[in-house]
């Protein structure tokens, strides 16, 4: 359990506007009502410039339903580990992993930088189509995890390409509590949750006694929209500098070419990649928290607009999939 603070942030709230009819998308055009339905989504919620202008719930959810973020926890690992670098925990980010995961001491891994990590560019031997389901039984045997990533060893140099591995978060996760005695959950809700006007309590999944930082959280739909509001606002929420704005700045640099949209000319790299949060292509500073089965958390600063998607869609891994859902946010947001 993640406890919230006793301070509630509202977004003041309308009536649900009427979302933009359809969006273009490679030549075709999709209607928004069909690709809602189509894409399995369990709830939405649209804000501009701190109002709810739109919010449903599908499949038998509400306001309190806590919903699984999968991935875009990863997004919430960044920024706890932005919080425990500002704090001095963790010295710096070019920090190798070594020195705050002894497991890996001796072995290949050992001098990875934490940037690296973050950025999905570690260089370790691991794909994460055909090495996860191993990892999973070999940890929930009970195998501690940086064990078992340990024996991976690397296959190419840090920041020589960017490959999506979950694990990479599993070690930022390991670096933060190793480095301030917290567990994950602590850490989160000392530093964070009570801090930015949480509605609900979270909650972090355990694997082992040991919260699953690649994507264990899970959060209501609004409480989303809380931290999505807290990057918006440039980690500042009402005058105290939760996280460091530097931090929120770097989190989104797609500067190098491994970071680029279209690295590597792999799928999972068609939008560009940060610190643990995805930037596409465009020139309003859009960053997103992404989740398998379809969770999305979408900001356009330019805008002022965050929208929040759950889903349950086992089509997830369709080809262009993530493309096509930018520009259904582009459509929402213009619509506004």
């Amino acid at each position: 359990k993640i406890a919230r603070g006793e301070e509630v942030f509202r977004f003041p709230r309308e009536e649900n506007i009427v979302l933009a009819d359809g969006f273009a998308f490679e030549g075709s055009v999709y209607s928004t009502e069909e690709f809602i339905e189509d894409t399995k989504t369990t709830a939405m919620l649209v804000i501009r410039d701190d109002v709810i202008k739109y919010e449903k719930y599908f499949m038998g959810g509400d306001e309190d339903t806590l919903f699984s973020s999968n991935s875009m926890g990863k997004s919430f690992v960044s920024a706890l580990m932005g919080i425990a670098v500002s704090e001095g925990y963790v010295e710096s980010i070019e920090d190798p992993i070594g020195k705050y995961v002894p497991e890996f001491v001796g072995t290949s891994l050992e001098n990875i930088p934490i940037r690296a990590c973050l950025k999905m560019a570690s260089g370790i031997n691991f794909n994460e189509d055909t090495d996860m389901s191993g990892f999973s039984m070999r940890t929930l045997m009970g195998k501690p995890a940086m064990e078992v990533i340990a024996g991976y060893g690397v296959q190419e140099e840090p920041f020589t390409y960017r490959r999506y591995l979950s694990i990479n978060t599993e070690i930022l996760g390991n670096v933060i509590t190793n480095a301030t005695g917290y567990s994950l959950a602590e850490f989160m809700e000392e530093k964070l949750w009570k801090k930015i006007g949480t509605a609900h309590d979270a909650y972090w999944t355990l694997s082992n006694g040991t919260e699953l930082a690649m994507g264990g959280l899970s959060v209501s739909l609004e409480d989303y929209a809380r931290f999505a509001r807290l990057y918006l606002h440039e980690g500042n929420y009402r005058g105290e500098q939760v996280l460091p704005k530097e931090w929120v700045k770097d989190s989104m640099d797609i500067s190098e070419a491994y970071a680029k949209p279209g690295a590597n000319h792999d799928a999972y790299n068609a939008i560009g990649y940060g610190y643990q949060w995805w930037v596409p292509e465009g020139d309003e500073g859009e960053f997103m928290a992404i989740g398998v089965y379809g969770q999305w958390i979408y900001v356009n600063p330019t805008k002022s607009v965050i929208i929040v998607k759950t889903s349950a869609d086992p089509d997830f891994m369709a080809k262009v999939y993530e493309l096509k859902h930018v520009e259904f946010f582009r459509a929402v947001a213009d619509g506004i």
